[in-house]
């Protein structure tokens, strides 16, 4: 039967029924400490430097657009929520990246009905550190130049009006490649081909990382639902790839 191609959420809704399922519990509970431990500190320095970055975009206004400040303070509100949002959630995938890929693993197994993986050992998961963060650096290099273009947009006047938007479309795109990355990298598929094959099918990637991305925002919700994304984004893989 097709897949429908805004089937993100049913991804999504899956995954987390998976997660909470007795058998890959375990497997949940230490990545989500770290969550944990990473979006308590997002809270915190968001709390001290939100406010001076919103007056500081509203300042760099133009004097005669200075009437529409109360209409692009909200705007500007999410740009700047967007930004340090999305910059920890990459943080917190780069710390929780082997515990992520070998939770796909498991994940995998239980959706084929089939191990075609190693037995679980800690030598197993240490050996998978180097090429998970290897595989998280190459996120990292494809992430950061096209954020830093939208973080000078961002402060060009007029033109930073349209950065918000290009932030969230941006962040929708990288929440797929970030998360469907873990069971390709698990299949020794390469950057490049994820790539591609992310963008044959970009209307389901784009469902999947919008999903993702909305999960992610709601405070307290948003530490379950990175394992829940794990999850999900290998569903989406077994059943995308066939």
């Amino acid at each position: 039967m097709p897949v429908p191609a805004l089937s993100g959420p049913q991804y999504l809704r899956e995954g987390l029924k998976m997660v909470l399922s007795p058998g890959l519990r375990a497997f949940v509970l230490l990545p989500l400490g770290i969550n944990l431990a990473l979006f308590i500190g997002l809270i915190y320095f968001a709390g001290h430097l939100f406010s001076g970055w919103v007056d500081h975009l509203i300042q760099s206004l133009p004097h005669w657009l200075g009437f529409l400040s109360f209409i692009l303070w909200p705007l500007f509100a999410v740009l700047v929520a967007f930004m340090v949002f999305f910059s920890f959630t990459m943080l917190a995938n780069i710390i929780a990246a082997p515990f992520n890929g070998f939770l796909s693993e498991k994940v995998e197994v239980v959706a084929r009905g089939k191990d075609d993986f190693p037995a679980f050992s800690w030598t197993e998961l240490l050996e998978m550190i180097p090429r998970t963060l290897a595989r998280e650096a190459r996120k990292l290099g494809y992430f950061l130049p096209r954020a830093l273009a939208l973080f000078v947009l961002s402060f060009i006047p007029i033109l930073n009006i349209i950065a918000a938007p290009l932030w969230l479309l941006f962040g929708v795109w990288m929440m797929a490649i970030q998360y469907i990355d873990y069971p390709a990298d698990n299949h020794k598929m390469s950057w490049q081909d994820m790539l591609a094959w992310l963008r044959q099918k970009r209307w389901r990637s784009l469902s999947f990382g919008g999903i993702v991305y909305l999960a992610l925002l709601i405070p307290g919700v948003n530490v379950l639902m990175m394992p829940a994304a794990v999850a999900g984004a290998t569903l989406f893989w077994v059943r995308e790839r066939g």
